[in-house]
Parts: C-alpha cells; sequence; structure tokens
C-alpha cells in the first residue's frame, strides 16, 4: 500500500502586490497563458515518472492569485493528472481565488475544469479594514463571491485577517458575526504580522500588541467553536468533515510535489524523505522549464534529525498532535527520547502541552505558542 501523494501548484502572479503578503507573487502583466500551461504540463511529466503509481489525493492551486488562470489551464492540467497517475475517487481539488476574479462565468468554468473546493482571500467584510489592507475588492464584492461560490463548488472556505492597527474585540466580533452568516464549513483565520520585506514592514506598520493579539486570538477560539466551527490548526476552523485535506497532509508529515515558481515539496525517494524547493523567480523559472537542460530543482535528503524537528513543528500545529508509533516510524527514533524532560515537565505544568506517552500535543493555550514550546522540547 503506497502512501498518499498531494500536488501544489502554484501560481505567481497576482493583480497587485498587497502590503502584507510575502509569499511568492509578483503583479501580473501580460501573461503567455499558453506558456505557462505548456511549461505546467511538461513539469508535471517530470515528475510523473519519480512517482509513477502512487495514489494522488489532493491537488491545490495556489499563489498568487490562481483564479487569473485561464480555465482550460486548469482542466488540461487536471487532465494531465488523471493521465499520469491514480487518482483517488474523491480527490480533492481546491482553487484560490480573490473575489474581484469571482465573474459567475469564470467560477462555473473552473468547476467544470473540475475545482471542487474554493478557498476565497476575502480578507475582511469591512470596506475601510479592506482598503488599509491594500485589497482591490470591497465588502460587497467579497460577500458575492463568497454566495457565488456556495452556489457552484461542492465545498468553499475564505480567509480572514485580525489584530488590524485599531481593531479592538467589538469590531472583530462583528466581522466574525457577518463571515458566520455564510454558513462556512471552513475558514481561515489569521492574525496579521508584519513581515520583513512586505509594504507594511516598509512603512512600519506596528502590529498590535501583544496582550491585545491575545484577546483576539481567544475571542477567536470561542467565538468560532461555538458556532461549531473549532480550530483544527493553529489559524485553521472547520466543521467535523470539512478539514482541508491537502493541508492535513503536510502537516501530518505526508508527501507532496510542488510545481510552479519557488514551490516547495517533500518526496520519499528509495526510503528517505527529500526537501525540493523549485526556481523561485517566475521569469527564470519558464525559461529554464523550455530550455532542454529542464529546470534547476533544489532537492536535499532530510537527516533523521531534520526529519524529526520538522514532523514536530508541523504536526504540533494540529489538535491531533504527534503520534509516538507513527513518529518513529516516519524517523527512525524515539519521540520519548527525543524530547527534553524538563522541557516536558515546566510546559505541562503550565498547560500548554499535554503528553501520556503515547501522544504529544499542544493545549488551545500552547497553540499559538509553537516556536517557543519548540525550543523547550527539542535539546
Amino acid at each position: 500500500m503506497t502512501t498518499p501523494l498531494a500536488l501544489y501548484i502554484h501560481w505567481p502572479f497576482c493583480l497587485s502586490k498587497c502590503p502584507y503578503c510575502d509569499f511568492n507573487s509578483h503583479e501580473a502583466g501580460l501573461i503567455d497563458q499558453g506558456g505557462w500551461r505548456r511549461a505546467y504540463l511538461n513539469r508535471l511529466n517530470d515528475l510523473a515518472e519519480r512517482t509513477e503509481g502512487r495514489v494522488v489525493e489532493t491537488v491545490f492551486f495556489g499563489g498568487g492569485t490562481p483564479s487569473l488562470m485561464e480555465a482550460g489551464t486548469v482542466a488540461a492540467l487536471l487532465n494531465q493528472v488523471h493521465r499520469l497517475w491514480p487518482v483517488a475517487p474523491n480527490l480533492e481539488v481546491t482553487l484560490e481565488a480573490n473575489p474581484t476574479t469571482a465573474e459567475g462565468g469564470k467560477f462555473s468554468d473552473f468547476a467544470s475544469a473540475g475545482v471542487n473546493r474554493l478557498s476565497i482571500g476575502v480578507q475582511s467584510l469591512d470596506d475601510q479594514a479592506l482598503k488599509f489592507l491594500g485589497r482591490a475588492h470591497n465588502a460587497n464584492e467579497a460577500s458575492n463571491a463568497i454566495r457565488l461560490a456556495a452556489k457552484t463548488f461542492e465545498r468553499f472556505s475564505f480567509d480572514l485577517i485580525y489584530a488590524l492597527p485599531g481593531q479592538g474585540q467589538a469590531d472583530w466580533a462583528d466581522q466574525m458575526a457577518k463571515a458566520l452568516t455564510f454558513e462556512p464549513e471552513h475558514l481561515s483565520v489569521y492574525q496579521l504580522t508584519v513581515e520583513p520585506g512586505t509594504g507594511f514592514h516598509k512603512t512600519k506598520v506596528a502590529e498590535v500588541e501583544e496582550d491585545l493579539g491575545a484577546k483576539l486570538y481567544d475571542q477567536t477560539q470561542e467565538s468560532l467553536s461555538s458556532a461549531g466551527l473549532p480550530a483544527y490548526e493553529i489559524s485553521n476552523h472547520a466543521r467535523a468533515g470539512g478539514e482541508c485535506r491537502h493541508n492535513l497532509i503536510y502537516w501530518n508529515g505526508g508527501d507532496y510535489l510542488g510545481i510552479g515558481p519557488g514551490a516547495h515539496g517533500r518526496i520519499t525517494l528509495d526510503g528517505t524523505v527529500h526537501a525540493t524547493q523549485e526556481i523561485p523567480n517566475p521569469t527564470s523559472w519558464l525559461k529554464a522549464m523550455r530550455s532542454e537542460a529542464g529546470p534547476e530543482v533544489r532537492c536535499q535528503a532530510l537527516s533523521a534529525e531534520e526529519r524529526a524537528e520538522e514532523l514536530l513543528m508541523m504536526g504540533l500545529r494540529t489538535i491531533w498532535g504527534v503520534d509516538a508509533k507513527s513518529f518513529e516510524t516516519k524517523t527512525g527514533l524515539s519521540l520519548a527520547e527525543r524530547l527534553s524532560p524538563t522541557g516536558l515537565e515546566t510546559l505541562q505544568a503550565e498547560n500548554l502541552i499535554t503528553w501520556d506517552g503515547q501522544i504529544l500535543k499542544t493545549t488551545n493555550q500552547g497553540r499559538p505558542l509553537l516556536n517557543g514550546i519548540l525550543a523547550a522540547l527539542i535539546d
């Protein structure tokens, strides 16, 4: 029996660069849609040779703004996936979209192409907040896009950002109340952070004070849990069965292929997990795909220690935590022996983690403090 395989396809273009964004995204001018389609198809062929027989469980079109892709490109890529790999009968196909690219015809075309889960970059349902975030849509367009997604796709999700400068608990409660009127099965909710190299970093936008950020986080957990959308990961909430299966493969330490500029992957070759990354610059990536030599891909075998640290970092993001038996199978290392006894004792006393000798989990209180927890757990 083979382990499931996920496929991530990175579309690097956006209409504009948002000031909070530190993803590998670039403002789009004139895009050679045909050239990019051919490049992606060729890359799928390359990767299929190394993963023959693996069953593809999920496909995720991320970005950037994948809804700027032609629906014909999405259809061609999904058809190629079906030709190259065995595909799970309940294949999950997610595409990220912005409300400004929410024309009814395009959503319908994406659904016809094989997309069955849409993730919408709403970020806020307040016009003033959207303007601050540099978004091109307004609250009415966001609402219309959500309603259209609900009618068009089997499943949908949307993103929200909280802890904006000047935002208080009452403001955030109003945002969540508006969001819940759409009865989503999944919400991704992120606290605003100002990352180096972003527009907000350059203009010295200040993050909210730590105490207020913690209150807003707690408020989010309580409100969404009460509404039937408990957190299953630090920033992701879902009704039972509504979790993003693609992301669960990441967090559970599964294999995934990443194609497109800057895309990362994790793939098991000859019993060893390898980390991959493709050329980040879109122009360079496309040029490499057109050359006889093909793309330059960083491919590095992970040591048992590197793999262990990664499994802890990813698994402790979720409510299920890290299973000791699975950890040992994937790394050859004992989880109990890997953990600091002093760190375990301290973190348990502070109610930040739980450990019963088999399952290591972060608590609701501990999950947002993951970096500090990892530092204390690992000698």
